[in-house]
């Protein structure tokens, strides 16, 4: 699963890319610093595995991990190509989510493109250009259906035409394919056509390089909470700053790192709508990101295909449970050990052992 961050120039999406990666991307107080897109992974925090790792000891344990592109900042008129927009648009399209980076912080060292940051006018600049990218990619969608159907519709196409009228003229009114109510058949065909504005998204408040909330960081949440969607502050610099201390430095100076990294992973786990199983055997204890509601067969092809091919059964045990009884024979004893079919669907903190044949 790939999260892209997107936002204008200099909110400060390079940082807070480096903070969640550890990469180490050009950062720059000046606009289009980043021009081709930086991709990273951020292990996921997770102490059910720790925990797990202290039954079982494996010889390791593997932590799911969320990669991150860093893209660079839109501006306004980027749906006609200004700032290279073509180009920034379709690099957010190969996200699976958007992490928008709204900048909440001062600063003459860090020119704001608008003057100063006013979180309310960022957002929409940035939202206003992927609605209006979104439209136009509806719109030419339209026009090769209709010489598609000139000769009749199928049944399918009719309501392809009805979906696509329906979206053009919800964006039309400036408003995010997010909140607008869809059936299984709009999610198919949004998936076909990658819309920006459906992209499940998280806000980010950069509060940058103190470690004290800013009061601005309140109209993120505002505005996201107006859009259905989660907003998490972080002081990006700074937490920039912690991961680039050593673990005894930290606690010499009686503070730690991750703390809004943490939420803000999570929050963007949350929006994907991922939950995590669990693996184990004398190697190692791993964790796995699957969708919510995905069956015991599929969660098995993410192992390996093989898995899914021969599946027979799933070992399942509750995560909590197996930490709770100690061991995995008396997880069996305590009954909390069940098998299941191919068709169970998997819940977050499921332990897995697979039976797969030929």
């Amino acid at each position: 699963m790939q999260v892209g961050i997107v936002g204008l120039p200099n909110a400060g999406k390079s940082t807070l890319f480096n903070a969640l990666t550890g990469a180490r991307a050009a950062v720059a107080p000046y606009p289009f610093c980043t021009v081709e897109p930086n991709t990273g992974v951020r292990d996921l925090d997770d102490p059910l595995l720790t925990a797990l790792g202290q039954v079982v000891t494996p010889k390791r344990l593997v932590r799911a991990q969320l990669t991150f592109t860093d893209i660079a900042g839109l501006v306004k008129g980027a749906h006609r190509g200004e700032g290279l927009g073509n180009q920034f648009l379709g690099h957010i399209r190969e996200a699976d989510a958007v992490l928008h980076v709204v900048r909440c912080f001062p600063g003459d060292h860090v020119p704001h493109v608008h003057g100063r940051p006013d979180p309310e006018l960022d957002i929409a600049v940035v939202e206003l250009e992927l609605i209006l990218a979104d439209l136009e990619s509806v719109r030419r969608r339209q026009e090769k259906l209709a010489a598609k159907l000139k000769g009749g519709a199928t049944a399918e196409q009719t309501a392809e035409v009805a979906r696509l009228e329906t979206w053009a003229q919800w964006l039309d009114q400036g408003k995010v394919l997010r909140g607008l109510q869809l059936d299984p058949g709009d999610t198919t065909m949004l998936g076909q056509v990658a819309l920006l504005t459906a992209k499940p998204t998280v806000f980010a408040a950069n509060t940058g390089e103190g470690d004290r909330p800013d009061p601005a960081a309140g109209l993120v949440w505002a505005a996201a909470r107006a859009r259905g969607a989660e907003a998490v502050a972080v002081a990006a610099g700074y937490e920039l700053a912690l991961t680039e201390l050593s673990r005894a430095d930290r606690a010499e100076l009686g503070v730690e790192a991750d703390g809004g990294l943490h939420a803000l992973v999570e929050a963007c786990r949350r929006a994907l709508g991922l939950i995590t199983f669990y693996t184990y055997n004398a190697s190692e204890a791993r964790a796995w990101l699957i969708p919510r509601g995905t069956k015991a067969a599929t969660a098995a092809g993410k192992i390996h295909t093989q898995m899914e091919r021969g599946f027979v059964r799933a070992e399942v045990t509750p995560g909590q449970g197996l930490i709770a009884a100690g061991s995995a024979a008396a997880a069996r004893d305590r009954g909390l050990t069940r098998l299941e079919g191919k068709d169970y669907v998997v819940r977050d903190g499921d332990v897995l052992f697979i039976r797969f044949g030929p």
